[in-house]
């Protein structure tokens, strides 16, 4: 294995410049897919590299229950700094194990308790809260997909900015948004260095809904306003997988970007522009991510089985 069982735990860096690059050079649509992508396949590549490097330390351990052969020399030669790294992996993939496990045991629990809140009211697309608190979030599940927003919010908002509010929240459980935020969590607490991807889908999956609602109602200032208005007053969804009309973030951004013309679906950008270079240098990194896992994860496969004895 050498060194290559360690590259899929700092590859992930170079998808850094890419997330900046996209939310200004691609569509939404585009970077959202992009960068969800990106940070699943790595996110992967890392935990597999880690629970390889794991085996080595434990099968250290005295009273394991790993066969002996798998603390042979031999072993633990395809591993470089094979007693500290091995040792260090334990601890780091039971935090992987726990972070991942919270983090879907939380994103359950706000869908359900979000579930129960609107028992007794009329199974309709458009769920209204009689509640003092201004907010709207897309919450998908349950016997249908559904809207909820409270009377707070509405009251708010004037009947041309109410469209634009819905058919926001419609172009979030049309196109799964809430998967999108769940996987770039799930892989931040796989990997730290992905963080600031799980940062940019956020954005961008906004971004993604805020054009679909421009072309829904055929005005972009008008979900522009709607934006600024409710930013004003909301307090953005219960959690951060459910998506919510204008969360706590870069709301400005999304707001001069409506004023302006339109994105272009157009075709990935050459090669050589900086988006492009960002573009290619994350696919490179993937690539090299999942090569480097799946060569350490082969090569510790015939190590262990020439070593466990028949």
């Amino acid at each position: 294995m050498g060194f290559f069982v360690f590259l899929p735990l700092v590859l992930p860096l170079t998808a850094w410049p890419l997330t900046r690059l996209a939310e200004h050079h691609l569509h939404p649509r585009t970077a959202t897919r992009l960068l969800t992508a990106v940070a699943a396949v790595m996110a992967v590549c890392s935990t597999v590299c880690l629970g390889l490097l794991m085996v080595v330390g434990t099968a250290q351990l005295p009273g394991n229950p790993l066969p002996d052969g798998w603390s042979d020399p031999e072993v633990r030669e395809a591993v470089p700094y094979d007693e500290f790294a091995g040792k260090a992996a334990i601890p780091a993939l039971l935090a992987v194990a726990l972070g991942c496990a919270r983090t879907l045991w939380r994103h359950r629990r706000v869908r359900r308790l979000a579930h129960r809140a609107l028992t007794g009211l009329p199974l309709t697309e458009v769920a209204v809260l009689p509640d003092g608190t201004p907010y709207a979030y897309a919450l998908p599940g349950g016997r249908r997909d559904r809207i909820v927003v409270t009377t707070a919010l509405l009251d708010r908002l004037q009947a041309a900015e109410r469209r634009a509010l819905f058919a926001h929240e419609r172009a979030h459980l049309a196109a799964g948004h809430h998967r999108h935020l769940l996987a770039v969590r799930l892989a931040a607490q796989a990997n730290p260095f992905l963080r600031p991807l799980r940062t940019a889908v956020a954005y961008t999956a906004e971004r993604w809904a805020d054009e679909d609602a421009a072309r829904a109602v055929g005005s972009r200032r008008t979900v522009a306003r709607a934006i600024g208005r409710a930013a004003l007053v909301s307090h953005g969804a219960p959690h951060a997988t459910l998506a919510g009309f204008a969360a706590p973030g870069p709301v400005p951004r999304r707001v001069t970007a409506l004023l302006g013309p339109a994105p272009a679906a157009r075709r990935p950008p050459s090669f050589f522009t900086a988006a492009g270079l960002a573009v290619w240098g994350a696919a490179a990194g993937t690539a090299a991510s999942a090569m480097s896992s799946a060569n350490a994860a082969v090569t510790m496969l015939v190590i262990l089985r020439a070593a466990t004895p028949l």
